[in-house]
């Protein structure tokens, strides 16, 4: 879905017309019908703005051109489990289970492959299997991967 679509869908689905959501949003009626023709996206500040108007990631507002993934555990992230930051903006980097309130869950990288372990393995996968997996996949996350450095 394109930009212009979501800010559409969001819009009505909120129930406001193009003048309301100027109004909240610091800007023109017209800056609204050009955003939902296409002809220009908002900029930076007016996506921070709009995404917690509408509690929505930016990325979902940019109509998901990008497939998130958590940083810290490699989880694929949406806007029901990206994280927040104390004052309620999302941190697309994480998801809400290795970041909470402004602080990392997991201490180091072996408890958390400790605790995937345990909910990844099964008569498919061994634990041997996950935990092989996991050793190749986190620390090449940015989480990690700045720890190494």
């Amino acid at each position: 879905m394109d930009t212009k679509d979501v800010i559409l869908q969001l819009r009505t689905k909120n129930g406001l017309s193009q003048e309301e959501l100027a109004e909240k949003a610091y800007v023109t009626r017209q800056a609204v019908s050009r955003w939902e023709t296409g002809e220009t996206i908002p900029n930076t500040d007016t996506l921070k703005l709009l995404s917690k108007l509408f509690d929505v990631s930016i990325n979902t507002l940019l109509g998901s051109p990008r497939q998130l993934i958590c940083q810290c555990c490699g989880m694929p992230l949406d806007d029901s489990s990206i994280s927040r930051e104390p004052d309620g903006d999302f941190n697309e980097e994480y998801c809400k289970w290795c970041y909470c309130d402004g602080k990392f869950v997991y201490t180091s990288l072996d408890e958390l492959t400790d605790f995937l372990i345990g909910h990844m393995s099964n008569e498919k996968f061994s634990p041997e299997q996950a935990r092989a997996y996991l050793g190749a996949l986190l620390p090449k996350l940015n989480h990690w991967s700045r720890d190494t450095k």
